[in-house]
């Protein structure tokens, strides 16, 4: 929430790409961009102060495919180009409470098979608040957050984190939420998937601590970082 003042805090890491969560419409916010240059912004939502906002930077350009399916409003297929290569990320707010069969994770279950084909065509990122995690799958539930990262993998996409850190699915160490901003409620809620071939270009990946940001959100960024030469799988 009130992404516009919080973005000094952001703008430091010197973003190439900023999904954001609970945002408010992109006309509400300004960037001091002295060291990122604003590229392009997209909003997603219906609520003006709390909606999905995608920022680019640094001649990134981004544009929402055409198949986007309005029935997932906060899983939204993204191009991001720029002069050396272009993959699909997928922003993601699991977070629809107008499908009753399924508001949450179960949003990123029904959008990664409508959107399929791009899974075989393209490189892929998804990455954002999924709001899920295998300690609440519910076993006869269709669309659970473990059947998600199954049938990611089965399109060679897996956990940017999981992948790095060599962490299972529910037994993350490093939090990403903390409930009602308590230190002792932590979960982890937050994703970045990539397509296998993305895999060994990441450079780092950082989990905000609690202390630093606490005070701003009761969520913490989880900031990847690619090898510049990302089309280079050798």
């Amino acid at each position: 929430m009130a992404f516009r003042k919080k973005t000094k805090l952001i703008l430091k890491y010197k973003p190439d790409i900023l999904v954001i969560q609970e945002c408010e419409h992109a006309d509400k916010i300004q960037f001091e961009t002295k060291n990122c240059k604003l590229q392009n912004a997209l909003w997603f939502g219906e609520n003006q102060h709390k909606g999905l906002g995608v920022f680019s930077f640094n001649n990134f350009q981004m544009r929402v495919l055409d198949v986007h399916n309005e029935n997932y409003k906060t899983v939204v297929p993204i191009s991001i180009t720029n002069k050396d290569f272009e993959f699909v990320l997928f922003a993601i707010w699991a977070n629809n409470p107008n499908d009753k069969d399924g508001q949450y994770v179960t949003q990123v279950w029904k959008a990664i098979h409508y959107y399929e084909s791009i899974f075989t065509n393209k490189l892929v990122i998804l990455t954002g608040d999924f709001n899920s995690n295998t300690i609440w799958d519910r076993p006869k539930r269709i669309g659970n957050h473990s059947h998600v990262v199954e049938y990611l993998a089965t399109k060679n996409v897996h956990s940017i984190y999981h992948n790095h850190y060599k962490q299972i699915q529910g037994k993350e160490k490093h939090p990403t939420f903390y409930l009602y901003k308590h230190q002792n409620k932590p979960y982890h809620l937050d994703y970045c998937f990539a397509s296998a071939q993305m895999l060994n270009r990441v450079k780092s990946i950082k989990i905000g601590d609690y202390a630093s940001w606490k005070a701003y959100s009761d969520h913490v960024p989880l900031i990847v970082r690619f090898n510049a030469d990302l089309y280079n799988y050798s």
